[in-house]
């Protein structure tokens, strides 16, 4: 290998560092969450369940999808808005904006609380929630969570056990710090 294909290599390595650092902590089951970055107050409160659905029959017309798209099938996409906000003993279980968003994330795709969407639906209300809560964009106006991760991310969670929960939110949290 010559000087140029090393210089090459080094450059992939450093540009991809985090990424590499990451997967290997996740390899070795030593994922845990940030220090660093993370954020303890929501910038505009919850999403309520009206909202949801209303900002979901936009998505509907945006995308001119059939008459079944988001129409809910039981209870559990007014559960998972909520449920990222359990306490026990007083404390909340997702003390961070970033825990709730990862955590809505996996509850929406793994609930399956719509006939059609629900993939779709869930990556959408994820990324309102960080937008409404100051999170989607860098102060560059770049994006947190590029398209690909975005699609991996969610397709990891439909595809992955529900015993692995713990280790996709911090995955999912230490991508968007």
């Amino acid at each position: 290998m010559n000087i140029e294909e090393q210089n090459e290599i080094s450059n992939v390595i450093g540009d991809f560092r985090a990424a590499l650092e990451t997967l290997d902590r996740y390899d070795h089951q030593q994922l845990e969450l940030p220090k660093a970055g993370m954020d303890y107050g929501e910038t505009n409160g919850p999403i309520t369940y009206e909202q949801a659905m209303e900002a979901i029959s936009v998505l509907k017309v945006k995308f001119n999808d059939s008459s079944i798209f988001g129409m809910e099938k039981d209870m559990s996409f007014r559960s998972s808005l909520g449920q990222i906000y359990q306490t026990f003993d007083g404390k909340e279980l997702y003390p961070t904006v970033q825990m709730k968003a990862a955590m809505l994330l996996y509850l929406l795709v793994k609930n399956h609380s719509f006939v059609d969407g629900n993939k779709r639906i869930a990556a959408f209300i994820f990324l309102w929630y960080m937008l409404r809560n100051g999170l989607l964009y860098r102060a560059d106006g770049s994006k947190v969570v590029s398209d690909g991760a975005l699609v991996a991310l969610t397709l990891l969670i439909a595809e992955g056990k529900t015993e692995e929960c713990k280790t996709i939110v911090k995955l999912v949290v230490n991508l968007i710090v």
